[in-house]
């Protein structure tokens, strides 16, 4: 197994997986990599770990480059288990090692997963620890995405363990977002932005400033590739994101039974971009709502279409409306449209969840009886142009735009 070293006496030492397609709820299509670090100095020093079933393939790594005995600290930056799952396996082959981890909520956190007694080095912001002629010094960024979350940097090598901080679940073999398709790992990057840090933009915008001032060389981020020579680009993307800014984008989310609601969700669609603002078209039931979540991460408006059954929601919509809650788009315009038969009750349940995830929701629905005819598509035409001019004009309560 090669040695792959990321700076001079600091070693990739994670794992590749290559068929993993779900990572709690989020459709991953091109894999994903746990990423952990070996730096050899007077004591040797692990940055995070990898999910359990890969714990062979980290200690094969190790060994290609030191004896796991010598090693000394062992940095758990996130309680997570795709980091942290390892952890019995390195302490059983170090078992001189200690473990450093964010006071309280690290503490806590390793106790409650492995119910272990490990010997727990607690750290705070502007803590440091000597291992020879490099200083590592802490950073916590609490809920990004855990509160656990830590960074931890190595100034003599002016890497940054910044842990899920500019993340992408993408399996490669090679390390760094210079050696692979810049638009495919910063695609990557919005679909990991938009599923898991999209809820914290306060604290996103907070550790930008901070590693702004770090300045370091690569971000060494737990999953993907490493950043080192597009630096700016995922910096920029991550302020865009935790600003909000959006641009004259419709996402148009939907379910059908029958066809009424997807003719009516075709008739909005073409409405909106015959108005001049950009459209997309989603079927739930076809694509994933994690897709869904990344298209509209930088959409202006969110409409969402449900046919009533028994008297409520559509199961993928519903399903697709809880998840969008937990993101908190705050700031964007929404609708809701459906289509019903005897009895309502599906629109004025996706209003409800749209406001109850923060956006600036239209108070009037969209609904039609059985088939739509020609007055119902007109109505729909209406709608699309309505939210098109809005959302042109940039007069979304609560967003931050940018593009024209």
């Amino acid at each position: 197994m090669a040695r792959i070293e990321i700076t001079p006496g600091v070693y990739w030492v994670g794992a590749v997986d290559w068929h993993v397609r779900d990572i709690h709820g989020l459709t991953v299509r091109h894999g994903a990599t746990y990423n952990a670090f070996l730096i050899l100095d007077d004591r040797a020093t692990l940055i995070d770990t990898v999910k359990a079933p890969f714990a062979d393939e980290m200690m094969a790594r190790i060994r290609e480059i030191v004896d796991p005995k010598q090693i000394s600290y062992v940095v758990s930056n996130h309680v997570e288990l795709d980091h942290s799952g390892s952890l019995p396996r390195i302490l059983q082959e170090a078992p001189n090692a200690k473990v450093i981890t964010v006071e309280r909520h690290g503490e806590t956190g390793l106790a409650r997963s492995f119910h272990a007694n490990w010997p727990l080095i607690p750290v705070k912001e502007g803590d440091s620890l000597e291992i020879g002629r490099r200083r590592l010094s802490f950073y916590p960024t609490p809920m990004l995405h855990w509160p656990d979350s830590l960074m931890t940097y190595s100034e003599a090598d002016g890497v940054l363990f910044c842990m899920d901080i500019f993340g992408q679940h993408l399996a490669t073999s090679q390390r760094f977002d210079d050696e692979v398709d810049l638009d495919v790992a910063l695609y990557e990057a919005s679909v990991y932005y938009a599923n898991i840090m999209w809820p914290y933009p306060t604290q996103t915008l907070k550790a930008v400033d901070r590693i702004k001032a770090l300045n370091p060389r690569v971000l060494a981020t737990s999953h993907g590739v490493l950043w080192r020579g597009h630096k700016e680009k995922i910096i920029d993307a991550w302020t865009r994101w935790g600003k909000g800014e959006t641009r004259p984008r419709v996402v148009i989310v939907f379910d059908t039974m029958y066809g009424s609601t997807e003719t009516m969700a075709r008739a909005i669609s073409e409405a909106v971009a015959a108005e001049g603002a950009e459209a997309r078209l989603f079927c739930l039931s076809k694509t994933h709502r994690s897709d869904v979540a990344n298209e509209a991460l930088e959409a202006r408006a969110i409409l969402v279409g449900s046919p009533t059954m028994h008297n409520t929601l559509y199961p993928t919509v519903a399903d697709f409306l809880a998840y969008l809650k937990g993101l908190r788009p705050r700031g964007r315009l929404g609708a809701a449209f459906g289509s019903y038969g005897w009895g309502g009750g599906a629109t004025k349940a996706v209003r409800e969840e749209l406001r109850l995830a923060g956006m600036d929701v239209r108070e009037a629905t969209l609904d039609v009886k059985y088939v739509p005819d020609t007055a119902d598509l007109e109505k729909c035409r209406q709608l699309g142009l309505e939210i098109a001019r809005r959302v042109k004009s940039g007069t979304v309560e609560g967003s931050s735009t940018s593009g024209s």
